[in-house]
């Protein structure tokens, strides 16, 4: 468990040593995060108006995360959304520079997430669900789909990285529809399609996914998710 909260939280051992084993804590470690963001939220709306509450967990979710997965968002929009070959493409996914489709992308999702935590009355069930899904989802990628490098973070994982972690998804729904209701039990299902929508679009350009596919999985479902939850049904 050290080696996920260390991989996807700024908590823990610094940097973290990623092994396959730590893929079955990936749901658990995003439902904690998401109880920890929640009750923050719940708080800060005690004290401020919704959309600086709003705003304030954004950023706390940044700083809790690193900014790993707004990271790989940024590239792989470079990557994935350009014309480009596939080798051309990874070779952009893997450099520092961040260009207009990232910039795009991640501004998009930040206002996206502001205005959907604004949109709706704080849940900690809510962020919980979400939370643990958008990681359970991309705690099962490996299983499924290739490693579209031939090194990288992920090569070593790929014979022994689990499945069953998926089986979290349909336990963050109920909790979703127990919590909220059904508009956020909705959001987690369409918010977990939008983030296989981007490993399907990363199949077909590159071969497989990439370690920056993982952290955009990851943003697109919890910010499709939390926007459609702030709907009406």
């Amino acid at each position: 468990m050290g080696d996920a909260i260390a991989f996807l939280t700024t908590f823990g051992r610094k940097g973290g040593t990623l092994r396959a084993g730590a893929f079955g804590w990936f749901p658990l470690v995003g439902a904690a995060l998401g109880a920890l963001l929640g009750g923050c939220w719940w708080l800060a709306g005690e004290y401020w108006p919704p959309f600086v509450a709003a705003a304030v967990i954004v950023v706390l979710d940044l700083a809790c995360t690193g900014m790993l997965h707004f990271d790989g968002l940024a590239d792989t929009a470079d990557g994935l959304l350009p014309h480009a070959p596939p080798a051309r493409r990874l070779e952009i996914m893997r450099g520092p520079e961040v260009g207009a489709f990232g910039v795009c992308a991640v501004g998009a999702a930040l206002v996206l997430r502001t205005a959907a935590l604004t949109a709706e009355p704080a849940s900690v069930l809510l962020i919980v669900a979400v939370w643990a899904a958008a990681r359970a989802l991309v705690a099962s990628v490996p299983a499924f789909v290739p490693y579209a490098r031939e090194t990288g973070i992920a090569s070593t994982l790929l014979d022994g990285a689990p499945w069953w972690p998926v089986l979290a998804v349909p336990v963050a729904v109920v909790v979703a529809a127990l919590g909220p209701g059904l508009e956020a039990a909705i959001g987690v299902v369409v918010g977990c399609l939008a983030g296989v929508a981007v490993l399907i679009v990363a199949r077909r350009r590159v071969g497989g996914f990439t370690g920056d596919v993982l952290g955009a999985v990851v943003v697109v479902t919890e910010t499709v998710a939390l926007v459609v939850a702030a709907g009406r049904v």
